[in-house]
């Protein structure tokens, strides 16, 4: 292990531990999170999220940071597209069990509600299908041009307020990966099973869950870079 690798578990364990020794902090978490959620949700996207960007630049490259990578736009862009993810999970998970019972599924509002049950993983697996069939190319699409238009402006936070040209960067993108690789694959594989899992943990702990998810984005799209390349 690398002192850079030792490093970044340092910082993983020093953002968490305090969280778990101190009750105090813990309580002013939730509390906090549950009167300013679209706060949190930015928070727990640009911090978890970039890590695991990071994750994904060490396992890519073999450097946790490189020049023109831009740590802190990606976390600016993390956040805001987190704040997006939160809005889009309470859609889903409000409407699908709605429209579930609109075509015949009695009780599927109740069955969220309720105790696990098969009844309730069916619910949860619909919510997230409908989620990361409807929400999630668009948002995988958006958050690859917000990426590219970053390397673009060198990692530079000008990045943040610098109009990104959308038709360039949209015609060029690497669309093969994008279609066979990140929708065609980690879509269904990946994160119709772990949203699956999200959407049956309460509803306070699914926007921190679905951060953490981030960790593993950055090493589906190391991989993603190394078929790229």
């Amino acid at each position: 292990m690398k002192k850079s690798d030792l490093l970044f578990v340092v910082i993983v364990v020093a953002i968490f531990i305090p969280f778990v020794v101190f009750e105090p902090l813990y309580e002013g978490y939730k509390a906090f999170n549950a009167s300013h959620g679209m706060v949190m949700s930015f928070l727990k996207f640009a911090v978890l999220s970039t890590l695991g960007e990071l994750l994904g630049l060490r396992l890519s490259s073999g450097k946790y940071l490189k020049a023109g990578f831009g740590v802190v736009p990606r976390a600016v862009v993390w956040g805001i597209l987190g704040m997006g993810i939160n809005l889009a999970m309470i859609v889903f998970a409000n409407g699908v069990p709605v429209a579930l019972e609109y075509i015949g599924l009695n009780g599927a509002s109740s069955f969220m509600t309720g105790p696990f049950c098969a009844a309730k993983v069916l619910v949860a697996f619909c919510i997230s299908v409908a989620m990361n069939s409807i929400f999630a190319p668009v948002f995988m699409t958006f958050h690859k041009i917000t990426d590219t238009h970053i390397l673009d402006c060198g990692g530079s936070v000008r990045a943040l307020v610098t109009p990104i040209p959308m038709t360039r960067i949209i015609t060029h993108l690497n669309w093969d990966v994008q279609w066979n690789f990140v929708f065609k694959k980690t879509i269904p594989l990946f994160w119709f099973p772990a949203h699956t899992i999200t959407f049956l943990l309460p509803s306070e702990a699914r926007v921190l869950f679905a951060a953490l998810l981030g960790v593993a984005l950055g090493v589906l799209l190391a991989v993603a870079a190394r078929k790229k390349s």
